[in-house]
Parts: C-alpha cells; sequence; structure tokens
C-alpha cells in the first residue's frame, strides 16, 4: 500500500510533524510518499531522506536560524537564504530527488510570475531552502531563472501530487487559527495579517476531507512562527494528538464516513 503524507507549513510550529513521524511509525504505519510546503517541506526531505525522527527534531533544534553571519546584504530580507545550504548537506551528500528514500513532492511560489511551482526532480536542497523562505524575513532563493519563496503562500497543504499515487493520505496540518478579539486588531497591518491567515486556512481545510486521517493538533496557535524555545512542547503536542487518534482507533487508520 502506498501512504502519502501532507506536511503543512506554520514555522517552528512544523516540528509538529516530528512529533506525528514518531507516533505513526510506532502504530506501524511508515508513509511511502511525501509532500510538503515550508517546515513540511524541510520536516518532509528529512524524512524522505532517511532521517529518523529523533535526527529531524536534532536538526531543529540545532540549525542556527539567526546567526549574525547568516544575515542579508543587499537583498530583499533580513536572513541569506543561500547561507543555509551547507546546513542541509549531512542530510543530503547526493543532492538531488533521485538519492531520496521516498518520492518526494516540494512546493514554493514563484514571486515574480505569482505561480506555484512543484518541485519533485533534480536538485533538492534549494527548492526545499526555497520553500521554507518565509516572505520579507528570509531572501528569495535563484533556482534556474526563477525567484522563489514560501510555498505556503498560494498552497499551504499541497496534497494534490499525492491523490493519484497513494492508497491512502495522512494530513498533518499545523497552522491552525488563533482565537482572537476585537481589540487584538489594533493596526491595519494586524486586519491585513488576519485577512490572509484566514484566506490560507480555509483553502487548506477545504482538502482536509480528502485525506484518510488528518493531524490537528490543538493548541499550536499559542505558539509563534519563531518560538525556538518551545520545540519540546511543540512536538509533544504531535506526537500526542496523534497517538490518541490512533490509539482510539485500534492502532489502524479512522474509517471515513461515507
Amino acid at each position: 500500500m502506498n501512504i502519502g503524507l501532507v506536511l503543512s507549513g506554520g514555522g517552528i510550529r512544523g516540528v509538529a510533524h516530528i512529533g506525528a513521524i514518531k507516533a505513526l511509525e510506532e502504530h506501524g504505519i511508515f508513509p511511502t510518499h511525501i509532500a510538503g510546503t515550508s517546515a513540511g517541506a524541510v520536516v518532509g526531505a528529512l524524512y524522505a531522506s532517511g532521517a529518523s525522527w529523533s535526527e529531524i527534531l536534532h536538526f531543529f533544534k540545532t540549525i542556527p536560524l539567526f546567526r549574525t553571519q547568516n544575515y542579508a546584504r543587499s537583498k530583499p530580507g533580513f536572513f541569506d537564504t543561500e547561507k543555509y545550504y551547507e546546513n542541509f548537506k549531512e542530510f543530503f551528500p547526493v543532492d538531488d530527488f533521485s538519492a531520496l528514500k521516498k518520492p518526494l513532492y516540494v512546493t514554493a511560489t514563484d514571486i515574480i510570475r505569482g505561480t506555484l511551482k512543484v518541485f519533485h526532480k533534480g536538485q533538492v536542497i534549494r527548492p526545499v531552502l526555497a520553500s521554507a523562505t518565509f516572505p520579507g524575513m528570509f531572501t528569495p532563493m535563484k533556482i534556474g531563472d526563477a525567484y522563489y519563496v514560501d510555498g505556503g503562500v498560494l498552497n499551504n497543504f499541497p496534497i494534490e501530487p499525492l491523490k493519484k499515487k497513494c492508497d491512502r493520505i495522512i494530513g498533518s496540518y499545523v497552522n491552525a487559527l488563533k482565537k482572537i478579539r476585537i481589540e487584538d486588531l489594533k493596526h491595519s497591518y494586524t486586519v491585513v495579517e488576519r485577512a490572509y491567515k484566514l484566506k490560507s486556512a480555509s483553502e487548506s481545510m477545504l482538502k482536509f476531507d480528502e485525506c484518510d486521517m488528518i493531524i490537528l493538533p490543538e493548541g499550536l496557535s499559542e505558539f509563534g512562527t519563531f518560538d525556538m524555545n518551545s520545540i519540546d512542547a511543540i512536538f509533544d503536542l504531535g506526537y500526542l494528538t496523534t497517538k490518541k487518534i490512533l490509539d482510539e482507533n485500534g492502532g489502524a487508520f479512522p474509517v471515513k464516513a461515507d
């Protein structure tokens, strides 16, 4: 059976995907095909490379995300995405999708053309970096003649590449909306940001019914996009949520209602 795993974006909340993978494997479920965007692309790519959940978690804990040597110079962004390339070389000694142990699909947004690109062949590190390039924070990644940013801008739950290739699909979504009050919308930019998040979330949720199992860890919205101090708590939420779903269904996929 081919089992697809869809991993959404969500910044450091993507660590919950790692917890989900641990729980799935403990129940004998090993996804064969991976699709991811942004943080989900990073987790998915490392998993597709053959890395264990513990190795992926260690990577997130140790990557030098905000070091001064990664500052961008004369580029649009605070940190230069190109400078993170070497951090991935250990996991991808052969920088090519064909060298991965599982088929992988990574999405990124062409910031000039306004189109979504699905990467699944050729070099793998640069597309993964491109997919995780949070707009404004990290500089666009050049691949060929195009410049790419976060795949979540246009598709934060890329189930599409897996639908014709997998018998069952598991979705892990870690970008849940935070409950707010009108008092929280103090500035024009907070209203714009809220509207953007609503659009992204609604487009993703429309696809949940296409999954045989959907993992939605409650409480993730309380953590910031770059809350590096909460990695263990985020991991635990992903693990416990997934374990609960599987335990309640006898360790198997939940039965979908017709």
